[in-house]
């Protein structure tokens, strides 16, 4: 239990915190996925390191938060609260290693940057954030919001697991048939009327009633202090022309505000650069974690 909720973990390697110079990895999925999604890049490690993936709260087999809507700071006290469980039982160290892809990428950032002393590398699998919200902006989100508590919201039912999988293929052509089989019994699961259900609290599909703040932001990266590395794919939107309201001028200045910053772009890969070349991204990590680090800026 973590701040009253259950969060499902997912262990790989040896048990234990690690040693200071390969410690615990604690790897963060984005929003609708699972901590599964990262086993094809876990499989693909030259070395044994102990890594742990928890489900976010209200995604696979973690606990739903139980509200109309889930607010974005939970997550940092969620990966708070974890490790200051782990460390009670003295499965973590004084320092982790941590890598998040999309929103779990910008929830390591802005972790990284209010625990600086917890964190000794720092991977972002293109975890940009939102946009920022102007002021005028605001109103209309709330309204939206009130709206959408009018009416139930569900997520999507499949009939069959073959189903599920063709949907993971249809949102990602980069997915390979038997990867998306494999992940079609951790992102979803069959109900006793035989259907399919995503793991997934329905919530999450409502608009957040909360604006998103740049400069916030912003303050948190310029805050972090472990050597990252960003990492997005070739054939990524956010390399074409990021997400459809947030400019690539907007990721380039978030970028700039990471003190000890290495990128990598990673050729054949969209978004899920884990599904789509999960060995060369394994290969990219692994050479940072164990590399030496980079010196601070001057």
């Amino acid at each position: 239990m973590v701040r009253g909720l259950g969060l499902q973990l997912r262990r790989w390697g040896p048990p234990g915190p690690g040693t200071p110079e390969r410690p615990l990895l604690v790897m963060l999925h984005g929003w609708m996925d699972v901590s599964a999604s990262f086993q094809f890049m876990v499989d693909a490690f030259a070395a044994e390191r102990p890594v742990l993936a928890p489900d976010a709260r209200g995604f696979g087999g973690s606990d739903a938060g139980g509200a109309d809507a889930y607010w974005f700071p939970d997550y940092l006290g969620d990966l708070d609260g974890l490790l200051d469980a782990l460390a009670a039982r003295g499965e973590v160290g004084e320092r982790i290693d941590l890598l998040g892809h999309s929103m779990g990428g910008n929830v390591a950032m802005l972790y990284a940057g209010v625990r600086p002393q917890r964190i000794r590398r720092l991977v972002n699998l293109e975890g940009f954030g939102p946009p920022s919200d102007p002021p005028s902006a605001v109103p209309g989100r709330l309204a939206r919001w009130l709206d959408e508590l009018r009416a139930p919201v569900a997520l999507r039912r499949f009939p069959s697991r073959e189903a599920v999988a063709a949907q993971l293929r249809r949102t990602n052509p980069r997915l390979a048939p038997a990867r998306a089989d494999w992940l079609a019994g951790h992102w979803a699961r069959q109900a006793p009327d035989g259907r399919w259900d995503i793991l997934g609290d329905p919530p999450h599909k409502r608009i957040n009633p909360t604006p998103h703040s740049a400069s916030d932001a912003l303050a948190c990266w310029s805050a972090v202090q472990a050597p990252t590395l960003w990492v997005e794919g070739a054939e990524s939107p956010l390399a074409q022309r990021a997400d459809g309201r947030l400019r690539r001028e907007d990721v380039e200045q978030r970028l700039a505000a990471v003190p000890r910053l290495q990128r990598r772009v990673l050729p054949g890969a969209g978004h899920m650069l884990h599904h789509d070349q999960p060995e060369a991204l394994a290969a990219g990590v692994e050479a940072f974690l164990d590399g030496p680090a980079p010196a601070l800026p001057a």
